[in-house]
């Protein structure tokens, strides 16, 4: 097809960069340039499924009187995201005791008074147990011991706010604002919620970004000058206004390909088939225009930089295995 699809390392290492376009608290877009589609691919795919978040993944509900079922309520609070760095925490697998290291709890406590109007439930609401949980456990066989602590979900050493991670920056919900339930008159909600560390492969609460995606750089070309009538005529084809006028004096007019990182591919300007004679559309194989939009728990530059190092770690791996 006439088409090079050879990846050679020293063409990689000189002609790769990233260019970083836009840059906000919650999201980023930057040009990933001189790569191939494939490791394009994996850096989003590596961004979905394997960079790990605190999400609520066990909630112990101790009343319940609201219009929305357990199982939707815990599936409402699980898709919550937790405003917390999951690199200060652990894994728990299925033999560990939840304790500091692995494990947050937060407590929701919500009644709506008979003769009140109806209240919305939001996740600020939520609010964070730094000694863990306060539910007791209920025992078959009274303690011994009456004067013995009575034995809770969770097995903290030390209060989570005491560690200087916390101290000054208390857990809490990224959004205030997120409707967990509406409760009406003599309705209740009472419950604990934990949340452990996972990943996206695993369940999309734990996934840090809303969405992940590359698209290729546009190219528009024009084939010949398009002038007067038929430069006005071009530029309002366009829906995404990739094209301008530029005026050379006296009376005369000339189309000019201003913004072609804006273009879509709808291929609007070459619909008739006299245009396709004067314009051309192509993509740029090698450059990718990437967007991290993240849930929040992560700045986006800080996603990135990590999921380049799990890429990196998966290369070793690689490396080594064929070595």
């Amino acid at each position: 097809m006439g088409v090079d699809n050879s990846l050679r390392l020293d063409h990689f290492c000189h002609n790769f960069r990233v260019e970083v376009v836009r840059l906000t608290e919650e999201d980023m877009e930057f040009d990933m340039i001189g790569i191939d589609a494939a490791i394009a691919n994996a850096f989003r795919r590596i961004l979905i499924a394997e960079l790990p978040t605190m999400a609520i993944e066990k909630v112990l509900i101790a009343n319940n009187t609201s219009v929305v079922q357990d199982e939707v309520l815990a599936h409402r609070l699980g898709l919550i995201p937790i405003s917390v760095d999951p690199r200060l925490f652990e894994y728990m697998s299925e033999n560990d005791q939840p304790n500091e290291k692995n494990t947050i709890v937060f407590k929701l406590h919500v009644h709506c008074k008979r003769g009140s109007p109806r209240i919305t439930v939001k996740s600020d609401e939520l609010k964070w147990l730094p000694n863990g949980s306060e539910l007791i456990k209920e025992s078959r066989k009274v303690a011994s011991d009456s004067a013995s602590k009575p034995e809770t979900y969770t097995s903290f050493s030390c209060s989570q706010d005491t560690l200087p991670e916390f101290a000054n920056n208390p857990i809490a919900p990224k959004y205030p604002d997120i409707i967990i339930s509406k409760l009406g008159p003599g309705q209740e909600i009472e419950l604990e919620a934990h949340a452990v560390k996972g990943m996206g492969k695993t369940h999309a609460k734990w996934s840090p970004v809303a969405t992940a995606w590359y698209r290729m750089l546009p190219e528009v070309v024009l084939l010949e000058e398009v002038e007067d009538d038929l430069a006005e005529g071009l530029k309002s084809k366009c829906p995404v206004n990739v094209f301008d006028i530029e005026d050379l004096g006296k009376g005369k007019k000339r189309a000019t390909v201003a913004r072609p990182r804006a273009c879509t591919l709808c291929r609007e300007c070459i619909r008739d088939e006299e245009w396709e004679k004067r314009v051309a559309i192509h993509r740029v194989k090698d450059h990718f225009i990437f967007t991290i939009e993240s849930t929040g728990a992560l700045p986006p530059e800080v996603l990135f930089t990590e999921a380049v190092k799990i890429l990196e770690d998966k290369c070793e791996r690689v490396i080594t295995e064929l070595s």
